[in-house]
């Protein structure tokens, strides 16, 4: 049987199995607390002769997830394993580990998965050139399944009867963990808190931390925190005055990027290289795909490339607002889409255009394991074969400007298109019957009345 191509995932054995992994040394005790709780709803206490025995939680150290991981301890009185994956957010895991461990837990799972995050999850959403309504390049819809996936080979290896999240009734992130998990283990329980606790925002959240003696981060205005999302691929910002679509977001929102004002008022001139589609080297050094990104990253924050300010439709059906920041993402999309332009032919490149909007939206609606998404993914994976060659771009003040391509695998022909002398490569005369036939029915139209 021929390997799988990046972006067709092998999927966990059955839970019975079990799955090694690695990391085990960071695993050493579990947390536990009182079984009842006073921000429990009632119908939850009407339960407890079903509560999980062991509950894996994916989590950040975020506000949401610190509160959920004290919930759950005070609630369910189980075992609580916790799971923070390095996608690339940085100084965010070690207070993720402090946090865990000031809260009694000591089986703590970071892992380092930023390779397998942009090599086979990345990567293949970069081949179809994936934008969610036209702009949004999928930095948090993508990294959800890998999260998801992982969590539930913890749940086998360890034991554990139920995996939770930290993602709120309102959003998209709800629908994306959850139908991973069903994909990969529907015998799984799925604890969601922010569905079922008695909290109801984010202030009664931080006077829970309050009261629990749970720190709560603070931004540059000695607030509480927006709402953030990162990984490797991008960061998100909602919540707070964002909330208002009319009043123009303040500077500390952003995280990746200068200004494009502040961007430096000389150009930036890169090569990147591609191989069957995937980005593999820049300005001639090879790369592997989570240390080109990373690159990327770089330069695309010093020139102010990749923000957005979007009112995306969420699946759940109302309008949200956020901004996104994607500098590194933002120009592999442009330099791939140039690279495309002389090595697949119109009749391919047209129908990938057409396919990428359902594309990007069952990466937005969180349906990376489903059978239409691995579908899609085979035949944008087989239009990639000959994507091969290098892509110059010149990066100013938020712009991303393609300056030359070139390909040993190119369809440009310089001596058919050429406007002087083409030596007969092309009898110009040929476009007659070409203009009359495609005509046709537009005189017989014409001629009707």
């Amino acid at each position: 049987m021929a390997p799988r191509r990046a972006g067709h995932d092998e999927r966990p054995a059955a839970r019975t199995t079990g799955v090694a992994t690695a990391n085990r040394a960071e695993a050493a005790r579990v947390c536990y607390g009182p079984a009842t709780s006073a921000h429990t709803s009632p119908e939850r206490r009407r339960t407890e002769m079903s509560d999980p025995k062991k509950i894996v939680l994916a989590y950040s150290g975020g506000l949401d997830t610190s509160i959920i991981l004290k919930w759950l301890q005070q609630t369910y009185g189980a075992e609580v394993v916790t799971f923070t994956a390095d996608l690339g957010q940085g100084e965010e895991l070690e207070p993720a580990r402090a946090k865990a461990e000031m809260l009694g837990c000591r089986e703590i799972y970071v892992e380092d998965l930023r390779e397998t995050f942009v090599k086979d999850y990345v990567f293949p959403m970069m081949r179809a050139n994936a934008l969610y309504e036209g702009v949004y390049l999928l930095g948090t819809s993508i990294a959800r399944p890998l999260i998801a996936k992982r969590q539930i080979e913890i749940a086998h290896e360890t034991g554990a009867d139920a995996v939770a999240h930290g993602a709120t009734g309102k959003g998209n992130d709800q629908v994306r963990f959850e139908l991973a998990y069903a994909a990969l283990d529907p015998a799984i329980r799925v604890i969601a808190p922010w569905r079922d606790w008695a909290f109801r925002s984010r202030t009664d959240l931080i006077e829970f931390a309050r009261l629990n003696q749970i720190p709560v981060a603070k931004d540059k205005e000695g607030e509480a925190p927006f709402s953030v999302d990162a990984n490797l691929l991008h960061s998100s910002s909602e919540g707070k005055v964002l909330e208002d679509p009319a009043k123009e977001p303040p500077s500390i929102v952003f995280q990746r990027t200068l200004s494009p004002e502040e961007a430096p008022d000389r150009a930036t001139i890169v090569e990147i290289g591609f191989e069957g589609g995937d980005a593999v080297s820049v300005d001639g050094e090879a790369l592997s795909p989570a240390t080109l990104l990373t690159r990327l990253n770089a330069l695309g924050r010093d020139n102010g490339i990749g923000r957005i300010d979007l009112v995306e439709n969420r699946f759940v059906g109302m309008k949200s607002r956020g901004i996104y920041e994607t500098p590194g993402g933002t120009i592999l999309h442009v330099a791939h889409r140039a690279m495309e332009s002389i090595t697949l032919d119109r009749g391919a490149a047209h129908l990938k255009d057409e396919l990428m909007p359902r594309y990007a939206e069952l990466i937005y609606n969180g349906f990376w394991f489903s059978p239409e998404r691995e579908m899609l993914q085979a035949a944008i994976d087989h239009s990639q074969r000959d994507v091969t060659g290098t892509v110059r771009l010149k990066l100013y003040k938020g712009n991303v400007i393609v300056i030359g391509r070139s390909s040993p695998r190119s369809l440009y022909r310089e001596d058919i298109v050429t406007f002087e002398d083409d030596a007969g490569a092309y009898d110009q005369k040929d476009a007659v019957g070409f203009i009359r036939l495609n005509a046709l029915r537009l005189k017989i139209l014409a001629r009707r009345g």
